[in-house]
């Protein structure tokens, strides 16, 4: 099911959350409301330039934490099927990339999928068509993403349904990693919308 480009803004934007949400609840098989809360990942003194994880993006090419050394970097793990967390947390992020203005263009934004055997690059590309085209998607081998989810101390486990599918409990937060590749601080769910800004500022001050 291909979902049409989101409308930021006024009537279209309360429209379109709607519409990921219904989206998501209908392929998972939940209710947003009765999503099992995830944990937020608390993974303190995490460095890019410490960790071995390669991954592909959502263009099909490889990526490496290395790589983003020298950027502010926006880490978080979801998937496309997921019912609220995910969709609520990239249309989050796409308000903050809009709110940075054009200091945003430097920054390095992920999602790392936690359900590698859906979440090929196509999807990714096709789901991350509906938020700000600045979002990366990356997937990859199931021993890959776990050796990602292990480098950034983040969990995830395969939840089986009724009707013989499956959903994905994973960690959630968004993590932010200064140019230095340090984790500066990390954007949690319930944290008041005003503070998720400053947090990206003070990690772009930190120099290489």
């Amino acid at each position: 099911m291909r979902r049409g480009a989101l409308i930021l803004g006024g009537a279209g934007m309360v429209a379109a959350v709607g519409f990921m949400l219904a989206v998501g609840a209908w392929r998972s098989g939940d209710l947003p409301w009765q999503q099992q809360v995830t944990e937020t990942v608390g993974t303190r003194g995490a460095n890019l330039g410490t960790m071995s994880w390669q991954l592909t993006s959502h263009k099909g090419e490889p990526v490496s934490p290395q790589s983003w050394i020298g950027q502010t970097s926006l880490v978080f793990f979801g998937f496309t099927w997921c019912p609220d967390v995910c969709p609520m947390t990239l249309l989050n992020i796409s308000d903050w990339l809009e709110e940075l203005g054009p200091d945003a263009d430097g920054l390095a934004v992920h999602l790392v999928s936690v359900d590698p055997e859906r979440d090929t690059p196509e999807v990714l590309a096709d789901y991350l068509s509906n938020f700000d085209p600045r979002i990366s998607g990356l997937t990859g081998a199931p021993d890959e993403v776990a050796k990602a989810a292990d480098d950034f101390n983040a969990t995830y486990r395969r939840v089986p349904r009724d009707d013989g599918d499956y959903t994905v409990d994973h960690t959630a937060g968004v993590m932010v990693f200064g140019p230095d590749g340090r984790l500066s601080s990390i954007i949690d769910l319930h944290d008041d919308p005003k503070f998720a800004v400053p947090k990206i500022r003070r990690a772009m001050e930190r120099e290489v």
